[in-house]
C-alpha cells in the first residue's frame, strides 16, 4: 500500500453547496485513506506515487444501492424474465431461477460475491448496498462477508434472513427465516463488524414487512442493538399480483419503524401519499432503472414530478445476472427514459415540449452524493472534497467515446457516453483497486478472520474468472436433479399468485 498518490493534472468533478457540479483543473492528493488536497502545482513528497492524469476525468466513486452481488454464477439467465419469471425456479419454464441460492454452497457464494463486487469495481462503483439473499446457512453469509473483504470494495452488507428452500419435490420454503441461529448470527456478526478495517459494514435486509407488528419490532430492534445502520427492503406494489395492494412504507410508519434508517429498494408505483411519509421520515429509495423497465416494476420514479421524491432516491444495479453493473449506464438509462415519458403526452397532442426534461447533473448526483446520503455517508463519500474518504474514478477523457464531450462538459460525457471501457483506475480507501483499464490483485485471504473456506492466496483477475466458469458448470450439474414442474407449483403457492392476472396480452 503506497502512503500518499497524486493525481496531477486532470478535470476534478466537485460538488458545490448546492449538488452543482463544476469540474475544476486540479491536482489531487491522496494520503492514507483520505483525501488531502484538491488545487493546483501539488509538489509530490518522497514516495509518493504519481499518476498522469492529463486528459483525465477524477470523478467520486459511484455508489450502488441496491445489488444481489451473489448472482454472478447466474449471469445471463435472465435476460428476457418478467419478475415472476425471475423468482422460478421451473416458472413458465425456466431452468433456473433466484431460488437458486439454496442449490448455492458456501464456496459458490464466496466466488459469485467476488465476482459481482470486481465486476463492481471495474465499472468504477467503489461502494455498494448488497442485499445479500444467501442466508442459507450462517457459512453462506460469512463466505459473502469474506469475499466481500477480499474485494477491496465498500459496502454495507445486509444480512439477509430468508425463506430458503428446503425441498425441491415436495417444493417447500422454509417456515422460519427468524430462526434462533439466524439471530444469533446477525449477534455475532455485530459484535465483529465492522469488517475490512471499516470498508465492509453491517447492514440488515429483510422483506417481510407483512408480519406482525411485534415481530418486525424485535427485529429491527436487535438489528440496532447488533450496531446495524441500514435497514433495506424490497418495495414493489403490483410486480407480484399477490402483493398489489401491499403499502411497505405506510406499514413501517404505522409501527414507528419508518426513519432515516430504512433504505427502499425500487419504490415502484408508490403512492403520493406514502412518498410525503418517505420525505417528512428522510427515508430512501434505490432506484434501478433497468430491472423495473424489464421486468414489469413500473416506471421509475426518481424522476416522477407528482412523487417529488427526487432528493431521496439514488440508483443501484439490482441483479448483475441480467444487467450491468456500470452505474452510468443506469444514469443514461433512467434519464432518457424519464425524456420519453414526459415526452410523449405533448407529442400525443400534437405539440413539441419547449425543453428537455432533467439534467445529466440530477442523473449524475443520483449515483454520487444522494447515493451517499441514501446510506448517511455524505460526510465522508460521494463528492470530491478535503478530508473525505477517497473513493475515486479515473476516465479517459481522449477515448474514442468520451473525447470532445468530456473537454466540452465532463458531466455529460460520464453520463451519456462513458463505457466501463473507459474507467482506467479506481482507488477505494486511499487503495488503487484498478490501474491502466486492469482490476489489481485481490487478497483472497483477506476476509480469512470470518470465513475460513480453503486456500485463497493472491489472485489476477483471469483466475478469478477461470474459478467462476467452473464454479458455474459445477452449479449447473447440481440443478440437473430438479423436477422443474413441481418448483413452478411451489413458487406459485408460496407467492400466492392468482394465474387470471397474468397475462399475455391486455
Amino acid at each position: 500500500m503506497v502512503a500518499s498518490i497524486l493525481l496531477q493534472g486532470g478535470t476534478v468533478l466537485t460538488h458545490d453547496e448546492h449538488d452543482h457540479v463544476h469540474a475544476v483543473k486540479a491536482d489531487l492528493l491522496i494520503e492514507g485513506n483520505l483525501i488531502k488536497k484538491v488545487e493546483s502545482g501539488i509538489k509530490p513528497s518522497p514516495g509518493t506515487q504519481v499518476v498522469d492524469c492529463t486528459d483525465k476525468i477524477i470523478s467520486p466513486g459511484f455508489i450502488d444501492t441496491h445489488h444481489h452481488l451473489w448472482q454472478t454464477l447466474l449471469k445471463g439467465r435472465h435476460a428476457n424474465h418478467t419478475l415472476l419469471e425471475y423468482f422460478g425456479p421451473g416458472y413458465f419454464d425456466d431452468p433456473l431461477g433466484n431460488f437458486a441460492a439454496s442449490v448455492h454452497s458456501p464456496t459458490d457464494i464466496f466466488w459469485g460475491e467476488l465476482g459481482g463486487a470486481l465486476e463492481c469495481l471495474d465499472v468504477g462503483t467503489t461502494t455498494v448496498v448488497d442485499h445479500a439473499s444467501v442466508n442459507i446457512s450462517a457459512e453462506h453469509s460469512k463466505a459473502a462477508i469474506a469475499a466481500t473483504v477480499s474485494s477491496g470494495i465498500r459496502s454495507i452488507f445486509g444480512y439477509c434472513p430468508i425463506a430458503p428452500v428446503e425441498n425441491w419435490k415436495p417444493f417447500t420454503l422454509g417456515q422460519n427465516p427468524l430462526a434462533e441461529w439466524v439471530m444469533k448470527t446477525l449477534e455475532e456478526l455485530g459484535s465483529k463488524a465492522p469488517f475490512g478495517n471499516g470498508r465492509v459494514q453491517l447492514g440488515l435486509a429483510f422483506d417481510g414487512t407483512y408480519l406482525p407488528k411485534e415481530v418486525l419490532v424485535n427485529l429491527f430492534s436487535k438489528a440496532k442493538e447488533a450496531g446495524v445502520k441500514i435497514i433495506t427492503t424490497h418495495y414493489v406494489r403490483a410486480a407480484v399480483p399477490s402483493q398489489a395492494q401491499l403499502k411497505a412504507i405506510e406499514t413501517l410508519h404505522s409501527h414507528g419503524l419508518l426513519d432515516s434508517s430504512i433504505l427502499f429498494s425500487h419504490g415502484s408505483n408508490m403512492d403520493p401519499d406514502e412518498a410525503a411519509l418517505l420525505l417528512k421520515a428522510n427515508s430512501h429509495v434505490s432506484v434501478t432503472p433497468s430491472t423495473e423497465l424489464q421486468m414489469g416494476h413500473g416506471e421509475p420514479v426518481a424522476f416522477q414530478s407528482k412523487l417529488g421524491i427526487q432528493s431521496h432516491c439514488s440508483l443501484g444495479i439490482d441483479c448483475h445476472s441480467n444487467n450491468s453493473a456500470s452505474i452510468p449506464s443506469e444514469m443514461r438509462l433512467l434519464l432518457q427514459s424519464a425524456r420519453g415519458t414526459y415526452n410523449q403526452p405533448f407529442l400525443d397532442q400534437g405539440k413539441v415540449p419547449a425543453s428537455v426534461y432533467k439534467s445529466v447533473e440530477e442523473a449524475f448526483n443520483l449515483g454520487t452524493i444522494n447515493g451517499a446520503r441514501a446510506i448517511g455517508m455524505d460526510d465522508r463519500i460521494g463528492s470530491i472534497a478535503v478530508g473525505k474518504l477517497a473513493d475515486l474514478v479515473v476516465f479517459d477523457a481522449s477515448s474514442p467515446s468520451m473525447v470532445c464531450g468530456a473537454q466540452h462538459d465532463p458531466v455529460a460525457a460520464v453520463v451519456l457516453h462513458s463505457s466501463p471501457g473507459d474507467v482506467e483506475m479506481v482507488v477505494v480507501d486511499g487503495v488503487v483497486r484498478k490501474l491502466g483499464g486492469r482490476l489489481v490483485a485481490v487478497d483472497g485471504a483477506a476476509g480469512r478472520e470470518v470465513w475460513d473456506g480453503g486456500e485463497r492466496g493472491s489472485r489476477e483477475w483471469g483466475e478469478v474468472a477461470k474459478m467462476l466458469v467452473g464454479r458455474r458448470e459445477a452449479l449447473q450439474e447440481s440443478l440437473g436433479g430438479i423436477d422443474y414442474e413441481e418448483a413452478k407449483a411451489g413458487v406459485i403457492r408460496a407467492f400466492h399468485v392468482d394465474g387470471d392476472n397474468v397475462v399475455d396480452s391486455l
